[in-house]
């Protein structure tokens, strides 16, 4: 067989003598073989360590793979980690495998991936779009009854199965926090771009705060940016206004770990702090950092469940399910604005 070839059928229909054939036949369960014969085959699969080519084998009778494609914007962002997780645990002891992708926020490449995972068959597919993508390319695959579920934000133009967390109720409690601990200039530190669902829910539970206490929205008292770095910058930028705010709201975990950074560079320990999803650490950090946790573990968990459903003929209408957010109180949120 020479070199790191990977053997083949015929590899294994020649070391026991038989036809390709009557290898498949064995490893397929398709058609009467001898139990003898079944028997070597089976121990010169073993003796030569092949591996059937299920992908190829399922496109060529028209089965789906048991694989289950999820696409996240991000592989280095911590929340999408344990999204992930969530959905592995859910769907390993029914024997499907996860195979995650990264569309990089992109809407081309969040394309690209979907077409690939219709194409290897995958069971399911879960997809936490990017800012500028839209689903109306999926209609006729949720039609035709593969189990299709959005995380973390909604579908654009397709009614399917969702999963999402509290925005808005979770980002209303954070900012009623600050304001409860005596804050009025409340800094709002959000992701790009404003269109970006998550960012809009936060955003509104910040309006809805501040309305319901009966203070005024100040357009300079909102800074946007995407990564830890840009955070930082608008943080800082928040800091140096003429009348600057004495607490800040972080409304996703990399503004939050922008937000500590800058605020450790600039020396500034009397700025409250409340960010939105937790951090590692969070506790470790001077003072540790007040938070409206999100539950990412659950939000896979509870896709993979609704995949799981589907798969098991539930033909009823689309659902969306709200996971709810819960505050941390840590110490960053309660510090009191200056006298």
């Amino acid at each position: 067989m020479g070199g790191m070839r990977r053997p083949t059928m015929t590899d294994v229909a020649r070391e026991v003598g038989v036809t390709a054939k009557t290898v498949s036949r064995v490893l397929n369960d398709d058609g009467p073989v001898a139990v003898e014969t079944r028997e070597r085959v089976l121990a010169a699969v073993k003796k030569l360590g092949y591996q059937p080519n299920l992908m190829a084998r399922n496109m060529r009778v028209g089965a789906r793979d048991a694989a289950i494609g999820l696409i996240i914007p991000e592989m280095g962002n911590p929340f999408f980690g344990t999204v992930a997780g969530g959905v592995e645990s859910a769907i390993r002891s029914r024997g499907l495998t996860l195979i995650v992708g990264s569309s990089s926020e992109t809407a081309a490449l969040e394309q690209s991936l979907v077409t690939t995972f219709l194409a290897r068959r995958v069971s399911a597919l879960m997809i936490v779009p990017s800012a500028t993508s839209e689903h109306r390319g999926l209609r006729g695959e949720r039609v035709a009854g593969l189990p299709i579920v959005f995380l973390d934000r909604p579908a654009v133009g397709l009614t399917a199965d969702s999963v999402v967390s509290a925005n808005r109720e979770g980002s209303r409690a954070g900012v009623a926090h600050l304001i409860a601990h005596g804050h009025r200039r409340i800094g709002f530190v959000g992701d790009l771009p404003a269109s970006l669902y998550t960012r809009r829910e936060r955003f509104q539970g910040y309006r809805d705060a501040l309305d319901r206490a009966g203070l005024p929205f100040d357009r300079s008292l909102v800074e946007t940016g995407h990564d830890q770095d840009a955070a930082a910058r608008a943080t800082l930028r928040l800091l140096t206004l003429g009348d600057p705010p004495t607490a800040l709201f972080a409304a996703n975990n990399l503004a939050s770990m922008g937000a500590v950074v800058a605020l450790a560079r600039a020396r500034r320990t009397d700025v409250a702090l409340v960010g939105f999803d937790d951090l590692p650490l969070a506790e470790v950090l001077d003072p540790p950092l007040t938070v409206v946790a999100q539950n990412p573990a659950r939000m896979g968990a509870a896709a993979a469940e609704l995949v799981l459903s589907r798969l098991d003929g539930d033909r009823s209408k689309a659902r969306r399910q709200v996971v709810p957010t819960r505050l941390i109180v840590r110490g960053s949120g309660e510090l009191p604005p200056p006298p």
